[in-house]
């Protein structure tokens, strides 16, 4: 196994995460070995945490149980607390916590920095929320008695994170699960781990009492997440990564019939009308298609222009993506860093290829370059048969797919055309034209003449296959309380 050759900061930071898995308020080795973690720019490990056995689960479960009566009494402003003073710490040391994301998932440090606080805003929003449980107390309709509802702690969680967003998909989770009263046990992805094990200590270092979050890295999650799912005590499980896992998660679910949140694929259009502000769209296409290279269920995956203007969106989206430095992500003026691994690499090439044979046309990229890593070109295909697989499949990548269509009504159709309704993006000056597409698309999230929709007081989710349930906003902490009635006999 080779080691890749770190500069002296990037080994003291690496060196300086934790490495081995949070149970019950310690650092302990895990029963299944270790772990390697890669820099995806080279293909080589960097650091190498501990491997979960499922008794290794089993125990931080029975720490979050443990833990759970005590935590759900402490009272919510001392929960809110604890929240604020970890949104301090990391804004504190978010040019470390960057410089950790980039080395284990690849994209630039800038971009990395701007997850570390986007993560960290979570913490400072679900510290206020903790403090805004509420319920109610009514006259019954019928007179003679009260009816009083309360909000209480659902219990026991499993949280399992994904690779892309290695800080942001964490906090989006533990942070309501903290202000609502709710212990947990967080499954990271194999490929990330790191990020999350700095935020299980940060956490710590502010307070957070032994057992309410504990961390297991695992290179089998199925090995892990299968006994605590069986076990009758926890109570919910939030996942965030594919349609496919997620109903394999939600199938094993059903025999305890846990809550569930489910944060799943996307296959997001991008719909460009005649009369949008066209460099608009296109710095707009390149937020919503080129944030974290693409690898992101937001991400836009299918650009629909109006024929008029099809060609000229593309040809400008092509020179600005055409332009883009690609290199490892801590070099300077980097702003596309690899894919994940070799299998999406592939899986991103295998799309180019097929949409290409199929008769796209390779306005710019389109191929992987010679070297180390898991690097792809950007890339714009124009004139893209609606029968290419990267018009249906979600590509996790840098390729944007440009089609035309004639009509409001063949967007509309185009766009609802998938499984998939996570999020769907529009430009147009016409605001009624704006509201009815809005109201058609079949989707949870809608980005309006802008290409970022992520926003911690918002509630981010999808319908149809993207899952269900909603993650920030005010929205985001029910998730994690469940509602008892109390009925009162006055006389």
């Amino acid at each position: 196994m080779s080691t890749t050759t770190l500069s002296p900061h990037e080994r003291a930071t690496v060196d300086a995460a934790p490495h081995q898995l949070l149970i019950g308020g310690r650092w302990v080795d895990g029963g299944g070995g270790t772990l390697a973690v890669e820099d995806p720019s080279t293909g080589e490990t960097i650091a190498e945490v501990a491997d979960a056995s499922p008794d290794d689960a089993r125990a931080a479960l029975d720490a979050a149980v443990a833990a759970g009566a005590d935590w759900a009494r402490t009272p919510p402003r001392e929960r809110g607390e604890i929240l604020r003073a970890s949104f301090e710490s990391v804004v504190a040391r978010a040019d470390e916590l960057a410089l950790l994301m980039t080395l284990e998932m690849g994209k630039p440090v800038s971009e990395s920095k701007s997850e570390i606080l986007y993560a960290a805003e979570f913490l400072r929003w679900f510290s206020e929320e903790a403090v805004r449980i509420d319920g109610r107390y009514a006259v019954n309709p019928s007179g003679g008695s009260r009816l009083l509802t309360m909000r209480q702690p659902v219990g026991p969680c499993l949280l399992i994170t994904p690779w892309n967003f290695p800080l942001a998909m964490g906090t989006r989770k533990i942070g309501p699960a903290i202000a609502a009263g709710a212990t947990m046990v967080v499954k990271p992805a194999k490929q990330t781990p790191l990020s999350m094990l700095a935020l299980g200590k940060i956490l710590q270092e502010n307070g957070l009492p032994d057992g309410v979050l504990n961390i297991i890295t695992a290179e089998s999650a199925a090995d892990v997440s299968g006994p605590l799912i069986a076990d009758p005590r926890l109570r919910k499980l939030s996942f965030t990564g594919s349609t496919e896992v997620g109903r394999a998660l939600m199938r094993q679910a059903s025999d305890g019939l846990l809550r569930l949140s489910m944060e799943l694929g996307g296959n997001a259009p991008f719909l460009v009308f005649e009369d949008a502000d066209l460099d608009a769209a296109v710095e707009g296409a390149i937020v919503a298609k080129m944030r974290n290279g693409g690898e992101a269920c937001t991400a836009a995956n299918r650009f629909h222009v109006a024929a008029p203007v099809a060609d000229a969106f593309a040809e400008k989206l092509a020179a600005r993506l055409g332009a883009m430095k690609l290199g490892r992500g801590t070099e300077g003026g980097v702003e596309l860093g690899p894919l994940i691994d070799a299998t999406q690499r592939n899986k991103v090439a295998e799309l180019v290829d097929d949409a290409v044979d199929r008769g796209a046309r390779t306005l710019t990229g389109g191929h992987a370059p010679d070297g180390p890593g898991y690097f792809y070109e950007a890339t714009v295909l124009a004139g893209v048969p609606s029968d290419s697989r990267l018009l249906s499949e979600e590509i996790f990548g840098p390729v944007a797919p440009v089609s035309s269509f004639e009509t409001e009504e063949e967007a509309i159709q185009a766009a609802n055309a998938t499984e998939f309704g996570l999020v769907a993006y529009v430009y147009t000056r016409d605001i009624t034209r704006a509201l009815r597409v809005s109201e058609a698309l079949e989707t949870g999230m809608i980005g309006l003449n802008q290409g970022l929709v992520s926003n911690p007081a918002a509630p981010f989710g999808g319908v149809k296959q993207s899952g269900f349930g909603r993650e920030g906003g005010p929205e985001g902490i029910d998730e994690y309380l469940e509602t008892k009635y109390v009925a009162i006999k006055l006389d």
